[in-house]
């Protein structure tokens, strides 16, 4: 892989209840729990990532469950859709079991040549399941109830929505290296070719709509994937040289971060490859003990106490 912006990393959300949004995103979608820890700035707050086996970048979305913060309002200068790439003829699957387990959801539509169903998590967030246009050799985490022939590969796009795209645009093409595919009415997509899948973000231009208020049911930030720390360097001379405030490099357990909030408002991550979900537990244990930065690791007992109990 070259030294390059590698599509998606990973997805991080609000949520409102611990329990009700790791039931639904295992046991309703069926996506594996690869990390229970907690908020590096909050212990007090589970931090759950949800993906593939082995928590593949561009499979991962992430969770701050606030417990009681109330209801989000998407809007303008944030991620407003989160788009999973799911097998050619598995919507009808999707359809019957989000009638199953009421939830809410749209009709099966179209957009930029591909099918895709919309569907909202228990706080609102919003998500697409999309039938990709070209093909996705990725494999899905199989459930006894959702089968890899079924199952969501990871992810397939995001959505910006924005009140001008024009400067948003040129940090993807001018930094991050994509390049806009295709204009559908307000809607921009924008992919790169550095790597076959999470590879697309959409922009929708919406002058008038209002900020957007980060809460339950909204998306945090948006992560993109580098290789390692050297290029996540590389890139934040480039973004500073842009005149954008951009963090010192963070060590996130699991990869290695940097954050800027790009000109249309939106929270921007880069992160890292390495060193990976495994590197404090095996591959067949990921997601069943809690694991905690090293900083909290006295306070485990307080920390234990003060989270709320999952129940599997």
């Amino acid at each position: 892989m070259e030294n390059r912006i590698l599509g998606l990393h990973h997805i991080t959300a609000i949520a409102g209840n611990a329990q009700r949004n790791y039931n639904f995103y295992t046991k309703v979608l069926g996506l594996r729990l690869v990390k229970k820890t907690v908020n590096f700035d909050d212990p007090g707050t589970y931090h759950f990532y949800f993906g593939d086996e082995q928590g593949a970048p561009g499979t991962i979305l992430t969770f701050f469950p606030w417990e009681g913060i109330g209801q989000g309002q998407t809007g303008s200068g944030m991620a407003t859709s989160i788009g999973y790439s799911v097998p050619q003829g598995s919507l009808d699957f999707w359809t019957e079991r989000f009638k199953k387990y009421n939830v809410k959801q749209e009709s099966v539509s179209q957009k930029f040549g591909e099918q895709y169903l919309s569907f909202q998590d228990p706080d609102g967030l919003q998500l697409d399941l999309i039938v990709a246009a070209t093909h996705d050799a990725r494999k899905g985490w199989g459930t006894t109830e959702v089968k890899t022939d079924v199952a969501t590969k990871g992810f397939h796009s995001i959505t910006l929505t924005l009140r001008n795209v024009t400067h948003t645009a040129s940090i993807l093409t001018d930094i991050f290296g994509y390049k806009l595919l295709k204009q559908e009415g307000n809607r921009y997509r924008f992919i790169t070719d550095a790597i076959e899948n999470a590879s697309i973000v959409d922009m929708i231009e919406a002058p008038d709509l209002a900020a957007g208020i980060g809460a339950a049911g909204t998306n945090h930030h948006v992560a993109f994937r580098v290789r390692d720390d050297n290029v996540l360097m590389e890139f934040r001379e480039k973004i500073a040289s842009r005149g954008l405030g951009i963090t010192p490099k963070i060590d996130r357990d699991y990869f290695f971060s940097l954050y800027f909030r790009e000109p249309g408002g939106v929270l921007f991550e880069l992160a890292t490859d390495n060193p990976g979900f495994t590197r404090d537990e095996p591959l067949n244990e990921l997601g069943t003990s809690l694991k905690l930065p090293k900083q909290y690791e006295d306070s485990r007992k307080q920390i234990e106490k003060t989270l709320p109990v999952l129940h599997d």
